[in-house]
């Protein structure tokens, strides 16, 4: 034989994208029968417990049902079809809540940002909460990965016609390629992450109509990932 059953094995299986959210969605809901089911005996078991030890047990047990319940059911939300309610809103009201939000989520990484907000009067096209999320993702990959001293430079400005996001994020060595950046879901997994959070973040954007980039500036020793979506056309 030319070639081995193990051989054609070796080479991976190419599974379309649509196939693993529908798998994935099957796997989560399934989990979470199993996990309601687990939540009921144990609140049964919490009233009929008269040792405050046991019942101590059974509630941290399910705080952990609840856990990772959540858990599940944030898989199955980054993998979720983007299903936009566009509406009409300032630049500098969506930057200014942007703003809050992250002071709110990342009180003590918060004070390492830099801003810089020219945008005018103009307004966007755009689902605000879905949008907020893509950008707040792109703060939370900076502030959990390693990076150099210095701060974050955020800057939005406004041009020919777009709304440009800019983040730099110090980095003086970065060996890494930046050209499929949130292209490529599962490539890098970790206990509670799973390589979806840039990849969503990239879907929304574009199903803004707007692009995301990323590159690596030896010359500043910089991160730089740029947002730049269109603005809304005049009534």
């Amino acid at each position: 034989m030319s070639e081995s059953t193990e051989g054609k094995t070796s080479a991976g299986v190419r599974v379309p994208m649509s196939d693993v959210v529908r798998f994935v969605g099957q796997l989560s809901h399934d989990l979470r029968n199993n996990l309601n089911a687990v939540e009921l005996q144990s609140a049964f078991l919490n009233e009929v417990a008269e040792d405050a030890e046991v019942k101590g047990e059974v509630q941290r047990l399910r705080a952990m049902l609840s856990t990772m319940g959540s858990s599940l059911q944030r898989l199955t939300s980054l993998l979720a079809t983007i299903k936009l309610t566009e509406m009409p809103y300032k630049a500098a009201d969506f930057v200014e809540d942007l703003q809050s939000k992250i002071a709110a989520q990342f009180p003590e990484q918060s004070a390492s940002i830099a801003w810089s907000v020219n945008v005018g009067d103009v307004s966007l096209l755009i689902d605000p909460q879905n949008l907020q999320q893509a950008l707040l993702e792109l703060f939370a990959n900076a502030f959990a990965h390693l990076r150099n001293p210095g701060e974050i430079v955020a800057t939005a400005t406004v041009a020919d016609g777009n709304f440009t996001f800019t983040m730099q994020e110090p980095k003086k060595d970065f060996a890494g390629s930046t050209e499929d950046w949130g292209r490529e879901p599962f490539k890098q997994v970790a206990h509670g992450h799973y390589g979806l959070g840039l990849y969503r973040t990239r879907a929304i954007i574009e199903a803004h109509h707007g692009s995301f980039s990323v590159r690596h500036d030896p010359a500043a020793s910089s991160l730089v990932l740029t947002v730049v979506l269109p603005v809304a056309a005049h009534a």
